[in-house]
């Protein structure tokens, strides 16, 4: 199992994205300017600051050459993962539905959120159950997810929405306290909070984030079990 984890200008949080994905498999850096994705078997689009957030958030990183590949690759149905900004680029590309507009604060705002798993059923998420309870770190000034209200009871019904911020711990604003969502086929995933910071305890205060990268490579390697 070998992720790719997909680097722009500006990206802030690919090492240690890297660091999660190798605690369960390989995993390389992907240049932006690239158009191979060197044959791995799951993308990761990590946080930070894409082309410096020129125009909106992710905006112009939809439109590098690799993004065109990654596009090809979820059309194929390979698993992509977008954190924080690099769920920012996923909407941008249309890959998954809605986007993230500044925060109700107006602010940069870093701090340790509760969530909880929505579904459980989906390649990224199968190594919770339902109702889990997760403590992840949040960081960003662009997270409130927001879609129209007839996008975001068809994601409600369709099973969509993969992860909520629990009861006081929305802090973005986000319709329906929504942290994280899936596609319709379920093979891409984005998210604001970082599970790549809460692989370990001792240096996260939380391991919680692991799983999201132990149920992708489950889903690649064992695909009877997905």
């Amino acid at each position: 199992m070998k992720f790719g984890v997909l680097q722009f200008p500006g990206s802030c949080d690919e090492v240690d994205a890297l660091q999660a994905a190798r605690r369960v498999g390989d995993a390389e850096l992907l240049w932006h300017g690239d158009e191979s994705l060197q044959g791995v078997d799951a993308i990761v689009i990590p946080g930070g600051f894409s082309y410096g957030d020129y125009l909106r958030a992710g905006a112009i990183a939809r439109f590098a050459p690799a993004m065109e590949s990654v596009i090809a690759f979820a059309a194929d149905g390979g698993l992509v993962l977008g954190i924080c900004n690099g769920f920012q680029v996923l909407c941008e590309a249309r890959l998954l539905p809605g986007a993230l507009l500044v925060n109700a604060n107006r602010r940069f705002t870093c701090r340790q959120v509760e969530l909880e798993v929505v579904n459980g059923d989906t390649p990224f998420t199968r190594a919770y159950t339902a109702g889990t309870r997760l403590s992840i770190p949040a960081k960003h000034s662009w997270g409130r997810f927001h879609a129209e209200q007839r996008t975001l009871q068809a994601m409600e019904d369709g099973g969509q929405v993969v992860l909520r911020y629990a009861p006081g711990h929305n802090f973005n604003g986000s319709a329906r306290d929504i942290a994280g969502v899936c596609n319709e086929r379920g093979n891409v995933f984005g998210l604001m909070p970082h599970p790549e910071h809460a692989i370990d305890e001792l240096t996260g205060g939380s391991a919680d984030g692991i799983k999201i990268f132990e149920s992708m490579r489950t889903s690649v390697s064992d695909p009877a079990a997905a």
